[in-house]
């Protein structure tokens, strides 16, 4: 059914890592989250279709749960899917990233999506950034004209780390367009997505 879980086959999220024998511990637990917002109640809130899915801090507990859930191109129209710092709601206004901002990629093809998840996925865990403790999250949407992958991070302001954050990214899911980055103070105020601040 469109508005539920992304998960594939019987075992529950919260069965994953039973069956563990030998943990690799990550540096900091991440949470993915799903939403839903092809059938929006009348009157709802954004964000109210938001849920949280699975919080994890082993390499195994990640892999596990990775191949039982529908990868973004799976996904339903309008839904949304999210890998943040545990702690931190992928929202505008969790505290983590009120002052912050966002580098976004789109993809008209859906097989770029799911590579360019999975390669942001393993650099987030993988502790790849060098302004590791300016990132939040990563979100992937699945839109019907064009899919979009979109890194969050915390400090919109500190340009230097923003932009080494973004030329770090576009290495690593191997792109080479322009990609750029907008305040989430402006996209509130209802400006243009289009009124990028920094580009790479």
């Amino acid at each position: 059914m469109a508005g539920e879980v992304a998960v594939e086959g019987p075992a529950a999220a919260t069965e994953v890592g039973d069956s563990i024998e030998q943990s690799h511990m990550l540096e900091r637990k991440w949470t993915f989250w799903f939403d839903n917002q092809s059938r929006p109640k009348q009157g709802a809130e954004w964000g109210s279709s938001l849920r949280k899915v699975y919080t994890f801090d082993t390499v195994e507990e990640f892999w596990c749960f990775y191949d039982q859930i529908l990868k973004p191109s799976k996904l339903p129209a309008n839904a949304d899917f999210h890998l943040f710092k545990a702690g931190v709601e992928p929202k505008w206004e969790d505290p983590e990233c009120a002052n912050g901002g966002k580098w976004t990629v789109t993809s008209s093809r859906k097989t770029n999506l799911d590579t360019m998840w999975l390669e942001t996925l393993m650099a987030l865990i993988g502790e790849q950034f060098e302004e590791s403790d300016e990132i939040c999250g990563v979100v992937a949407s699945v839109r019907q004209r064009q899919d979009k992958l979109a890194l969050w991070t915390k400090t919109a302001t500190n340009e230097a780390a923003q932009m080494s954050i973004g030329r770090k990214w576009k290495e690593i899911i191997d792109v080479t367009d322009k990609i750029s980055f907008s305040f989430h103070e402006d996209l509130r105020r209802e400006k243009s997505a289009k009124s990028s601040r920094y580009s790479v």
